[in-house]
Formats: structure tokens, sequence, C-alpha cells
């Protein structure tokens, strides 16, 4: 458990700068888009009142008022998250081949160590986990900053409304995604993220273990595992079988559930007898 344990401490410290990086991007480029947004609102607010000599509540009436939710749409704020979801997507290949092709072929020492090669594949899909739990927790953390910043800066006559954190995620098509409300919509949200970056873990041990038939044996494996998965959805769609939304959505689990757990066994298994040093 400690190996694994400083397994997962050793892929997260080598990713940390690039990590650091992202949250200070999104931590700068969100609350600049909150300054920019509101005062570009606000002045062309002023122009106009000022041009049609009318008042705030007079503008408010006939153009709208603002909330966060203009902010929240503009590519200051989505840029960022975006920006990291990319990154982190990329880092899933990253993780492996870094180790193949570094300057030292670092993959060497790291499967000849004492520990269960099962614990290498974890503590890199942990590790990539743990990195994007933690940007929505630091994103959770700067949103009710933002909105305070956004309301300081708005005249209250001119607000649609004085928005909360939680009604700034729900109205948020990408931030209700990326935060779920519910602890259902998280285990669904992320259930699936930990399925497709298992999935794609495997591609990757396909290629590795057989190269260029690889390739083609992971493209493979990965329509078999969406094929699998999205079996109820076909089925429903074709109207050969007719599911309630609460037996589709568990049909869904239980497949999510039987495609991961299928994708680190055979991930691992490629690992341990067809990836050698």
């Amino acid at each position: 458990m400690m190996r694994y344990l400083k397994l997962v401490n050793f892929e997260i410290n080598r990713f940390s700068k690039i990590y650091i990086s992202l949250l200070l991007i999104t931590l700068v480029s969100q609350f600049v888009g909150v300054i920019i947004g509101t005062k570009s609102f606000l002045n062309r607010a002023h122009d106009i009142m000022l041009e049609e000599k009318i008042s705030e509540a007079a503008y408010v009436t006939n153009y709208g008022g603002i909330d966060f939710t203009h902010i929240a749409n503009t590519l200051w704020f989505l840029g960022p998250i975006a920006l990291s979801a990319v990154a982190l997507v990329f880092y899933i290949f990253l993780i492996w081949y870094r180790d193949w092709f570094g300057k030292n072929t670092f993959i060497y020492r790291l499967l000849m160590l004492p520990t269960s090669r099962l614990s290498i594949y974890l503590s890199k899909a942990t590790a990539i986990f743990l990195m994007v739990l933690g940007l929505i927790a630091f994103q959770i953390i700067i949103l009710p900053m933002e909105n305070a910043l956004f309301n300081s800066y708005v005249p209250e006559l001119l607000l649609n409304m004085n928005m909360s954190t939680s009604s700034i995620m729900k109205f948020n098509g990408v931030l209700n995604l990326i935060i779920p409300t519910t602890f259902t919509q998280f285990l669904l949200s992320y259930g699936a993220g930990l399925m497709v970056m298992s999935i794609l873990f495997t591609a990757i041990m396909f290629e590795r273990s057989f190269r260029i038939k690889g390739i083609i044996l992971g493209l493979v494996y990965c329509g078999i595992a969406a094929a699998l998965f999205l079996t109820p959805v076909f089925v429903r769609v074709s109207d050969v079988f007719h599911f309630y939304p609460g037996e589709l959505v568990g049909t869904l689990i239980a497949l999510g559930i039987i495609v991961t757990g299928l994708s680190i066994w055979l991930g691992s298994w490629l690992l341990k007898n067809r990836v050698t040093v």
C-alpha cells in the first residue's frame, strides 16, 4: 500500500508544475474576465443611458440587466476550464509515453520496481483522477469570490438577480457538468470519466505490447467497449426493448462498472505479461 501511495505521489509531483500553471491560468483568466466583462457591460449601459437620457430602471426595462451567467459564458471564464480538460486528456497519454520516450527511458526502472505492475497502472489512474478532483475543488473555491467581485461592481438596479453559487452552477451548462449538484450525478459523470480513462489506458497497453498491430487492436477495443456500454441506448432508440429511465440508468451503471473492470484487468494483464523491459 505504501509503495502504491508513493507512486501516486511521484506521478502527481511529475505533473505539478504544469498543474499549478493550469490553476494560475484559471484563477487569473476568470477574475480578469469578471472585471473586463462587468466593466464592458456597465460602460455600454451608461453610454445608452446618457444617449437616451434614461434611468437605470428604464434601461433594465428596455434592455435587460445582467447576472453572473453572462460572465460565466465568456471565453475568459470557460477557456481555462477547456484548457485544463484538454491538458488532462493529453496527460492520459503523456503519463505513459513520457516514461518510454524520455531521455532515460524511465519505464525500465519503473517496471523493475519490487511491486505489482497493477500498482503502477492504478497509481497513474489515481494521480489523474485526483488532479481532476483538485481542479474541480479549486473552481468551487474561487467561484464565490468571483461572484462577490461581480456583485460589488454592478449596481443593484442593473442586476437581474443576485445569484448564489449553486444557482450559477445550475444555470451554466459547463459548470453543471463538471460540478455535479447531486451525489448520483457525481457518480455518473466521474464514473463515466474513469471508464473512458481505463479504456484509453488499455488501448495504450495494446499499442505498447504490439506496436503497429497494437494501434489497430487498441482502436478495436475502444470501439467494442463503447458499443458494449451504449448497447441499452441503441436498443432503446431502435424500440427493440423498452427501458424506463431508471432502468436505463441502472443498466448503464452496471455496464460501466463491467467495462471499467474489464479494462483495468486487461490493461494490467498486458502490462504484466506483454510489456517487457
